[in-house]
């Protein structure tokens, strides 16, 4: 069943695929929109051609899959945590075994290099497997209380989450959302973005596929509205969101009027701190690993990189010399290391923000233009050079706001006192990064940064058995790890009492 959209993947190359098939999935199967009218092209970013038609759903299509989600909690919830864990293993197997073909599907909806989308792929089935192996561990407390009366509480699901994904990780969002609320019990309606809507509906498939009730993983389209219908719905128990901050407000407010819980992973405009002592190679490919993967379009980069003043020549030196190599191109050929930037104008605000870099005094040491690769059926793809910026000030538009694109700004620093209060210096939060090889320092400046992740001596290291999110504006709860159990479900206490009632009346 989830091999039809992916049937043509093997032979598939870029600019060959059509999406053709509904990209709605409620009920245990694809549904067609009811109405075409409000259609959106979806663009392959590495081409600029229209992959398919993105028709947002309406409030009656909002409501018929909600209550298609309620229906299969109601199922879902009263089955064991063992039981869960079968169908989710079937599911990780699944997407294990058609990885390449998922991957690819990915990478035409996206644009990301094909070496990335195929981690995506893993992390995805890991995240399936690691909340499987938790479900079976939910449990509550037992508390013995006086005369022989004891209560207990128990881990309870919350009911029909809506999962709100972004475009730069499509397929591994929603993995990342509902593998732990299914894990509880939960059922999920999401909603991907609608730049990147293709591959949400193929796990939708493969879940049907391993054998969940039907509607248990829900997948509707749309924009704005749609959201806001999703918020705003009397059966919806809780909202996850990743995108930008006003967005996320936008969900925080209207989630507010019926006092729905959500989980928010907003934006970062995350420091990246090299110290003198560092090693050089390691942080040079640190510095790499924090700026380019994805394109840039990654909301825990660490954009800000400041090095310490005695080390900035050789680091630039290093540090352009490699970005100038970085391979741009066909995102599905396994030699290329950076595709194409999601949208048309996605590409132009990356590159205002170059512009405004050099009118503020930023000096562009290497790329910040458009890209076009040699193979003329990517002459309408949306590709930059990747681009390293010095001469950076804190108060520069490009230090203080997310690009989110191939950006990096380097900021030199004299003293761990000084770097660590300019690196928290902003409204973000999301992560943090220091290279050094002083383990005591390593140590106190993680300790000192206002963000949800700090990474010493390395950067996007992001395992599923490992809490993310972010401190201030990047947003509050946590996705990955142990504890997101606890953002999934709720716990009910109990009281028994074995005795007489004692009152006062």
């Amino acid at each position: 069943m989830a091999q039809s959209t992916l049937d043509s993947m093997p032979g598939a190359s870029t600019g060959t695929v059509v999406v053709t098939e509904p990209l709605n999935f409620w009920g245990g199967k694809r549904v067609k929109p009811r109405q075409e009218k409000n259609a959106e092209p979806v663009f392959e970013p590495a081409t600029g051609r229209v992959l398919c038609q993105m028709v947002p759903c309406g409030a009656e299509e909002v409501d018929e899959a909600i209550q298609s989600a309620y229906a299969a909690y109601q199922k879902w919830s009263k089955m064991a945590g063992m039981e869960r864990a079968r169908v989710m293993l079937e599911a990780a197997r699944i997407i294990r075994e058609r990885r390449e073909k998922i991957a690819k599907l990915e990478v035409i909806n996206n644009g990301k290099s094909i070496i990335e989308a195929l981690v995506d792929i893993d992390i995805a089935w890991q995240s399936i497997e690691y909340y499987a192996g938790l479900a079976g561990t939910l449990a509550g407390q037992h508390i013995q209380l006086p005369g022989g009366a004891f209560a207990y509480s128990r881990r309870e699901p919350l009911g029909v989450c809506v999962g709100i994904g972004a475009w730069n990780f499509p397929i591994l969002l929603a993995t990342l959302k509902s593998a732990p609320a299914l894990a509880c019990g939960n059922a999920m309606v999401y909603k991907p973005s609608p730049m990147a809507p293709v591959t949400a509906v193929i796990l939708a498939e493969i879940y049907k596929e391993a054998g969940v009730p039907d509607g248990l993983f829900c997948v509707v389209q749309g924009g704005a509205e749609t959201g806001s219908l999703l918020c705003h719905h009397p059966k919806v128990a809780k909202v996850s969101f990743t995108g930008s901050v006003p967005t996320g407000k936008k969900v925080m407010e209207m989630s507010a009027k019926s006092v729905k819980q959500v989980t928010l992973e907003l934006g970062g405009k995350s420091p990246l701190i090299i110290f003198k002592d560092c090693e050089l190679e390691n942080a040079v490919k640190g510095a790499l690993m924090a700026n380019f993967l994805t394109q840039g379009e990654v909301c825990c980069n660490g954009t800000r990189v400041f090095v310490q003043r005695e080390i900035m020549p050789q680091f630039l030196e290093e540090v352009v010399k490699r970005t100038k190599a970085i391979p741009v191109g066909d995102p599905l050929l396994e030699s290329t290391r950076m595709g194409a930037l999601i949208s048309k104008p996605q590409l132009e605000k990356v590159l205002g923000f170059v512009s405004q870099a050099k009118k503020e005094g930023a000096r562009v040491l290497c790329g910040g233009d458009p890209f076009v690769p040699s193979d003329p059926k990517l002459k309408g793809g949306y590709f930059m050079s990747p681009c390293v910026l010095d001469n950076c000030r804190d108060d520069m538009t490009c230090v203080k706001e997310e690009i989110f694109g191939p950006v990096m700004s380097v900021l030199p620093f004299d003293t761990e006192e000084e770097v660590i209060k300019r690196a928290n210096n902003t409204t973000f939060g999301l992560a943090s990064g220091v290279f050094t090889r002083d383990i005591s320092r390593a140590h106190r400046v993680a300790a000192s940064m206002e963000a949800g992740t700090c990474f010493i001596n390395n950067y996007n290291i992001s395992p599923i058995e490992l809490p993310f999110g972010g401190y201030k504006m990047s947003g509050f709860g946590r996705e990955n790890g142990q504890v997101t159990i606890e953002y999934y479900s709720q716990l009910k206490t109990v009281v028994v009492e074995m005795g007489d009632v004692e009152s006062l009346f």
